[in-house]
């Protein structure tokens, strides 16, 4: 079982790899994801700047090292890190909270999970997040810079980061914050965000995911029983609201391609660290490895293959769609990507599917012998691509 996951896994970053990887201006030592494949003569020469895609693609070779490390990849980290920064204008911040929260956490992994560290870039993205705290307007922190709009995406990952750079008071807050201001009564999902003290009703995948870590993480460093309750009930709305047939749903292409692999993310952390401390807890954990198995096995199963290397759908539950050069590319309008005319065409779309075989790597790795959950067929050389 574990090998199996490792190899689909190794074949899911191979297809990055082979497709997206590129220098950034030719400049040595540097690597970004071209946002597009097929790609556009503006993508290959990275006009196009999607800072976030590029953090969670850095996130996921941090999930390739801790499966199989090896110096290559190390380097390849240190590549990706340093072609941020340089195409971010030598700096690590930008006017969007969410988006440096994600960096944030990409780069705290890197260094505690990876040994490549960048500690004077935590501690300025840090303090972006500490001073945006502003509960006399309402939050939370904001989306982004001269904002009232104040949600779940910026709010989760930064309290996640926060909570692991050794700021747990605030980690708490803007857990407390969200649960009292964001949570939907009926269903106990996420909502998005409050602007000028009205609810934007929204439910993303992602804001779900964002919001489990933090109660995760909060629960696995305080052993503070409300954060283990709150990962509980978010798992099983999850469960009953966006997983139909136990198969996260998919949000299209743009920014959207990468919602359903940031909720995968989150629920494998909460398999593996949600405190096995009741039965209550043990049954959560069960359910959101589950749910991070069943999608991994669905979007294996509707992917494409391209070159002897996978191809994941928008949507884990039909089959994906082969992209062609030409074609509507993903569009940047006020703040947010819209997808490409075929959203398998986003680098997005197929970083969440990677993110998705890492995560069922790493909770299939806890499944004891005889104990699986799924009945998963034996991994042959010609659908795994990579050995």
């Amino acid at each position: 079982m574990d090998q199996l996951w490792a190899n689909r896994a190794a074949s899911a970053e191979a297809a990055i790899a082979k497709r997206h990887y590129r220098k950034l201006w030719r400049l040595p030592g540097t690597q970004l994801g071209v946002v597009s494949w097929p790609p556009t003569k503006k993508n290959l020469s990275f006009g196009t700047w999607h800072y976030w895609w590029q953090a969670h693609l850095l996130d996921s070779l941090v999930d390739a090292q801790m499966r199989d490390p090896q110096p290559e990849r190390k380097a390849t980290i240190e590549r990706q890190i340093k072609g941020h920064h340089w195409r971010n204008t030598l700096k690590w911040t930008n006017d969007y909270y969410d988006d440096m929260a994600w960096l944030a956490l990409a780069l705290e992994r890197a260094g505690s999970q990876a040994g490549v560290e960048r500690p004077k870039a935590l501690e300025t993205l840090a303090n972006q997040f500490l001073n945006a705290w502003v509960p006399e307007d309402g939050g939370g922190i904001p989306w982004r810079k001269e904002d009232q709009f104040f949600n779940a995406p910026a709010n989760g990952p930064a309290g996640i980061f926060l909570a692991r750079y050794d700021r747990l008071r605030r980690a708490q807050q803007m857990s407390d914050w969200i649960d009292e201001t964001l949570i939907d009564p009926e269903t106990h999902l996420v909502f998005d965000g409050i602007k000028g003290g009205s609810l934007v009703r929204a439910q993303y995948t992602y804001c779900q995911g964002v919001v489990l870590g933090l109660e995760v993480e909060l629960a696995d460093r305080t052993q503070d029983a409300r954060h283990s309750a709150r990962a509980r009930r978010l798992v099983e709305a999850v469960a009953d609201h966006m997983a139909p047939g136990g198969v996260i749903q998919g949000a299209g292409g743009g920014d959207g391609g990468l919602f359903n692999g940031i909720l995968a993310r989150y629920l494998a952390l909460a398999a593996n660290r949600l405190p096995e401390d009741d039965p209550e807890n043990a049954a959560a954990r069960a359910t959101a490895k589950e749910l991070v198995l069943k999608s991994a096995q669905s979007a294996w199963d509707f992917r494409q293959n391209v070159d002897g290397l996978p191809l994941f759908g928008a949507f884990w539950d039909r089959n994906a769609e082969l992209p062609t050069a030409g074609g509507k590319d993903a569009q940047s309008v006020d703040g947010a990507v819209n997808a490409s005319d075929v959203p398998e065409k986003d680098m997005s779309v197929q970083v969440s599917g990677w993110m998705l075989m890492e995560a069922a790597f790493s909770v299939a790795d806890e499944t004891p012998a005889g104990q699986l959950l799924l009945d998963v067929p034996e991994p042959s050389d010609e659908e795994d691509g990579v050995q």
